[in-house]
């Protein structure tokens, strides 16, 4: 079968945005042949898939160094059968250090189809030589954070689509979970994977249990239920109670959770934005290994005013960030009690609404669709 478009997606976040665009290009022209590498999301939809996207997860620098031949077996893989196929044009969204590089390699061995490179990465934190290789590489570059557009020369192909979050709040809503409403439920987001949770979710609960009361609940939010095991095991070897009372609950629907919170704790990610935009009061973690943190700071000497990406967007702090050192069980704990607090409350809450207003109303899904059409 000739297929018209190939897309990639190597991690969760790429694809929940490569669902909606897959959707929003067949609602456009609902004979587009497509297939590529994607996740759950996307092998719901008419996609032919070669390779599932749990093949690329990895997480941190030396998960990455361990992973590296498999990743580099997928690498070739893929890049012949592309130069084989020549797709009219291939979408790689996200997943830059793998992307980028597939991207030059692709044009280096003659692939003449267009290359869209859709969500930027962040050259606004670090390897800011990453734009050299998109202006030599990439036909159309679809950016979903409004000041990405002005990093680059204004001859080059970068459009700012929206982000997609806005438009998937927009169209559905989150209900109301059906406990808890007498009571302030401050949800718990530990992270989507299992270093991330051993890394995060043991403090995490240690600032829940210092604060807990008669009228909080803590929400445990399960992104993959795959993961409940692990939460349980860190709960109980925190000397805390499952199921004995409502002092502790999981919570499958994420957005439900955020609709019904009164305050968060989340590691730092996507998860951070899509509280902003449900107007959640956050303290936002990241837990690194020393490794990882001796690697971020001396040899890729990142070193940024913020790391949240909600913060990054509004320039200023819209939410506490606890990054590496940083978080303990004391800071922690002192920034959660702030956020009960109803005064620091509602300044943070009329906070997310500015993140909202940068943000826009574009449609990002709807607007990639028609640039990648035009570009077909």
């Amino acid at each position: 079968m000739k297929h018209d478009l190939f897309i990639f997606c190597g991690e969760p976040s790429g694809d929940l945005h490569g669902e909606s665009l897959i959707q929003s290009l067949l609602k456009q022209n609902p004979r587009l042949k497509i297939f590529g590498v994607g996740g759950p999301r996307m092998r719901k939809t008419p996609f032919r898939t070669i390779l599932p996207m749990e093949e690329f997860q990895v997480m941190g620098f030396t998960d990455v160094f361990f992973e590296l031949p498999k990743i580099l077996r997928h690498f070739y893989s893929l890049a012949h059968l592309l130069l084989k196929e020549k797709p009219p044009a291939v979408v790689f969204i996200d997943y830059p250090g793998f992307s980028l590089r597939i991207e030059r390699y692709l044009r280096k061995k003659g692939y003449c189809g267009k290359i869209i490179h859709y969500i930027c990465p962040s050259v606004w934190a670090h390897g800011k030589g990453r734009i050299a290789l998109l202006e030599k590489n990439v036909d159309l570059l679809l950016a979903i954070f409004p000041f990405e557009p002005k990093l680059f020369p204004p001859s080059f192909p970068i459009h700012y689509v929206g982000h997609p979050l806005v438009s998937r709040f927009q169209e559905n809503p989150s209900p109301h979970l059906p406990w808890g409403k007498d009571k302030k439920i401050i949800s718990i987001f530990p992270g989507s994977r299992k270093k991330e949770i051993l890394l995060n979710f043991p403090l995490q609960l240690k600032a829940f249990r210092a604060v807990c009361s008669e009228d909080v609940i803590g929400a445990i939010s399960v992104s993959e239920p795959s993961f409940l095991p692990l939460l349980e095991e860190c709960i109980l070897k925190e000397g805390l109670q499952i199921g004995k009372s409502l002092k502790w609950v999981f919570a499958q629907d994420t957005y439900a959770l955020m609709q019904s919170s009164y305050c968060a704790i989340a590691k730092s990610g996507t998860v951070t934005l899509e509280l902003a935009l449900h107007k959640i009061p956050t303290v936002v973690t990241y837990g690194i290994a020393p490794l990882d943190l001796f690697i971020v700071k001396y040899l890729y000497r990142i070193s940024l005013p913020f790391y949240c990406i909600v913060n990054i967007i509004c320039q200023k702090e819209v939410f506490k960030e606890l990054f590496g050192p940083f978080l303990t069980e004391k800071n922690l704990i002192q920034e959660l009690e702030n956020l009960l607090l109803p005064e620091h409350h509602a300044q943070k809450q009329s906070l997310c609404l500015e993140v909202e207003q940068i943000l826009g109303n574009k449609k990002a899904s709807q607007e990639s669709a028609r640039l990648i059409e035009l570009l077909l």
